[in-house]
């Protein structure tokens, strides 16, 4: 696991973003942040509770002081956020707003979460083909797509440490396959193709959620971080 700060500009409230898998901070960096900084976490090969802790303690010994912390948990994101901040002996950060965006806590799940044997095949299979498609198929907009995929390449995550990546969050989400919904909004990805949306909603439940009319990767639709949360919220 790691972490990063996109953007660290004295601010008065903290966003932190749990991005999905195979995700670097390149794609985000050039998102301006609005009245918030914004923490990522990301590289879930290794799932660990003690850096997470601590990462949390330092947040809330942050000086001066955040007056408010959000949580934006995002596609793998929103099993692993839910896997590491619902533990009984992670601080807690009191969060303003929790939002699930694009996944669900049984990440991989015939009717829950990503196809089984979809997730399977690209795990034991991965190339550069299978990441280039995966990605492009994240987006609706050729436009999104290609500053995505532009700024990703700077990245410089190889093919093997994105395969190790998957195989290890398939093994971490079968040991916790249904971590606790710390989530106080849940918004569906209506135009999802990597994530269906028809899932997600089976997963939380159709009163329980939101859909928006946005593909798997939407966050090159706000101007800002912070408008991105008021919207989600």
């Amino acid at each position: 696991m790691k972490y990063c700060w996109l953007q660290q500009q004295g601010n008065p409230d903290c966003l932190l973003f749990f991005a999905g898998w195979g995700m670097c901070p390149e794609p985000f960096y050039a998102l301006a942040a609005g009245p918030v900084d914004v923490l990522m976490v990301y590289d879930y090969r290794k799932m660990e509770p003690g850096k997470i802790a601590s990462l949390l303690t330092r947040l809330q010994e942050h000086n001066p002081p955040y007056q408010k912390f959000y949580l934006l948990a995002w596609s793998m994101g929103v099993w692993a956020a839910a896997s590491l901040l619902g533990r009984k002996k992670i601080p807690s950060l009191h969060l303003a707003s929790a939002i699930a965006l694009g996944g669900t806590c049984q990440p991989i799940h015939d009717k829950l979460g990503l196809p089984e044997q979809h997730f399977t095949d690209m795990a034991e299979q991965l190339s550069p083909a299978h990441i280039a498609a995966f990605q492009h198929s994240m987006f609706s907009d050729k436009e999104e797509a290609k500053r995505f995929l532009t700024a990703f390449q700077k990245g410089k995550r190889s093919v093997a440490e994105l395969q190790q990546e998957l195989l290890a969050l398939a093994t971490a989400s079968a040991i916790q396959p249904g971590p606790p919904d710390i989530y106080t909004s849940k918004i569906i990805t209506g135009r999802d193709r990597i994530f269906p949306a028809r899932n997600q909603i089976r997963a939380w439940g159709r009163k329980q959620c939101r859909t928006l009319s946005l593909p798997h990767f939407p966050f090159y639709h706000w101007s800002n971080w912070a408008a991105m949360v008021e919207a989600l919220t």
